[in-house]
């Protein structure tokens, strides 16, 4: 892939705990190439174990239980293209490991809780994200994560939840007036247990030069699809596109297509899209069309980034 501009691409996408930093962050690692695009966890930043950050009374969203500063001086040398050594945080146990040597790739992805949390980070980004879905969908993807995958029982959870909640406001929840996109996954309106049918509303802000969607609302059907300007909680403008999680395969596959004719110099990466592991039971690996066209926008403005392109 050509690359336009003399530094990596650094990609930030910030959100709550369990808002699908992780999964985004893999899909669009897989459109842009794993060979161009590597991902790069903030959260490793965490100066105690959980052990000690119960002990202190502190949460993992808290700044104070964190190493910001060495944060900071790290995003700036990922900025130039230099090599970190970056520390390491095993959330199976919640205990430090051993650091480890990181050089940025063509794409840096910089996933985590405080990406956006000082002004020294948030001049290291190309493309800022914020992941904010509705509170019950993150809860349970909390639930589900740190009981399966990070060795916790339910009532640590529960219990967690209840005291993380003061920290996100706090800390958490302003990061997402940074953000040059909002990205809100929703329940569809039609009853539906499974997360591939999942909506998405885009708060598109435009401190990017997003895609013209104009030609996508021509007159035909447009179910699946809306398109309107709002305002956003600060009173300024922006544009919403939401995507419904029943949205038909032929009109995804428009979208897409628009997305992919912007950007011809990620033609090759097409059948990338949508290659996210979203298992439901036994059902297996399953497309969401909502968040394969999430992944492709974001992955869009990554591209376009590189080749230095900026908001007007």
């Amino acid at each position: 892939m050509p690359k336009r501009v003399d530094h990596p691409i650094i990609l930030g996408i910030v959100g709550d705990s369990a808002s699908g930093k992780t999964t985004l962050s893999a899909g669009v690692a897989q459109i842009l190439g794993e060979e161009h695009c590597s991902v790069f966890c903030t959260d490793d930043y965490h100066c105690y174990s959980r052990k000690e950050r119960n002990d202190a009374g502190l949460s993992a969203l808290d700044p104070r239980a964190n190493y910001i500063d060495v944060l900071e001086q790290h995003l700036r040398l990922l900025r130039k293209g230099e090599p970190v050594l970056k520390p390491v945080y095993c959330h199976h146990d919640g205990t430090l490991g051993r650091p480890r040597y990181f050089r940025p790739t063509e794409f840096v992805i910089v996933e985590g809780l405080l990406g956006y949390s000082t002004r020294a980070m948030r001049d290291c980004y190309d493309v800022k994200i914020y992941l904010d879905p509705v509170d019950d969908l993150r809860i349970k993807w909390k639930i589900h994560r740190d009981t399966t995958k990070r060795n916790y029982r339910l009532e640590d959870v529960v219990a967690s939840l209840e005291r993380r909640k003061r920290d996100s406001s706090k800390f958490i929840h302003p990061q997402r007036t940074f953000a040059d996109i909002v990205i809100r996954f929703l329940p569809p309106q039609e009853v539906d247990d499974t997360d591939t049918h999942l909506s998405v509303r885009h708060l598109l802000r435009p401190t990017l030069p997003h895609p013209d969607f104009s030609p996508l609302f021509d007159g035909s059907s447009n179910a699946g699809l809306h398109l309107e300007l709002a305002r956003d909680r600060d009173g300024k403008p922006v544009d919403v596109l939401e995507i419904n999680g029943n949205i038909s395969d032929k009109r995804a596959e428009r979208i897409e297509d628009l997305l992919w004719n912007l950007i011809p110099e990620a033609g090759h990466l097409r059948d990338q899209v949508g290659r996210i592991d979203i298992a439901n039971g036994a059902n297996g690996a399953r497309k969401s069309h909502p968040l394969a066209l999430t992944q492709l926008l974001v992955g869009y403005h990554a591209v376009k980034a590189a080749m230095g392109v900026r908001a007007y």
